[in-house]
């Protein structure tokens, strides 16, 4: 399976900010989340993939080629491949969602009004409306509309579910469904609403400080680990048995109890059957592995 997008070893500092060893691939025909708490380096890294910024260091391939140096002329064409969604509505304000389609099609060689025409009936964008009229969602669904309508390969996306309402972001969700129903797509989705990664994504990618802190499949978050709930006396027999290896055991504690994360809790129940376990979710598997302590 080829990667759409491939970063290794990316770097960039500022003043007070430092992203460090980013690595992050989107193989075809997969949907990756990207999450992590505001500031933590999304965004940088984002610009990065789009040659809005220049790394200090790393490299950054698209399609299977480096961009990082590339002709700007070669980069622009490639991007030609890639639909963008930032957490704001980018278009000027006075232009209406009809001169939006039109300003568009002079942007994309591939732009399709047709296309772009359905998905404003879809999400009930009126065509004589301006763009400083349209609420934050639908201003939302106008960069969906025109990131869809050029017929991309790869779609990046920075909180784009941010401003809609949940019926809204299920709409949504069915389109971005229904964009990687064909073969060879693939999605970049930033997200702080870890519920809708549960639903479509198919990697986590989390990001921390500038740093990668883990990257693995969604399904083994959501399928395969798990929050056990101990008391002290479990907690400390978890900790002596020798189940978790030295580094590998994040746990939180809290006035209840204490709460550890398990990478395979079938195997942790077999183990430890008196202890209560649950599945987990993104936001619990990120919280423990940024914020719990490690033994």
């Amino acid at each position: 399976m080829s990667d759409l997008l491939r970063i290794q070893n990316l770097e960039k500092h500022y003043d007070g900010f430092d992203l460090e060893d980013v690595n992050l691939s989107v193989p075809a025909g997969s949907v990756v989340g990207f999450i992590g708490s505001n500031g933590a380096g999304k965004t940088t890294t984002i610009k990065a993939v789009l040659g809005l910024i220049e790394p200090d260091a790393g490299t950054v391939s698209l399609f299977g080629e480096e961009t990082v140096g590339a002709p700007q002329k070669r980069l622009a064409e490639l991007k030609q491949r890639i639909g963008v969604v930032f957490d704001t509505c980018s278009f000027p304000e006075e232009l209406t969602v009809k001169t939006v389609g039109k300003l568009m099609a002079q942007c994309y060689e591939n732009w399709n009004p047709g296309s772009f025409r359905s998905f404003a009936r879809t999400f009930q964008l009126p065509e004589d409306k301006a763009v400083k009229d349209l609420s934050r969602g639908m201003g939302m669904k106008l960069s969906l509309a025109c990131a869809l309508a050029h017929d991309p390969d790869l779609l990046i996306l920075d909180e784009a579910t941010a401003g809609l309402d949940p019926m809204a972001r299920e709409e949504a969700l069915d389109t971005l469904r229904m964009f990687m129903n064909e073969d060879g797509r693939g999605i970049l989705m930033s997200s702080h609403i870890t519920s809708d990664l549960e639903k479509i994504a198919d990697y986590i990618v989390c990001i921390d400080e500038g740093n990668i802190v883990f990257s693995v499949e969604k399904d083994a978050i959501t399928d395969v680990a798990g929050v056990a709930q101990c008391r002290a006396a479990e907690f400390d027999a978890i900790v002596d048995s020798g189940f978790f290896t030295r580094g590998t055991l994040h746990f939180e504690r809290s006035a209840y109890g204490t709460a550890v994360l398990v990478p395979d809790r079938q195997a942790f129940a077999a183990r430890f059957p008196q202890v209560a376990i649950e599945r987990s979710e993104i936001d619990t598997y990120m919280s423990l592995m940024l914020k719990g302590e490690t033994r």
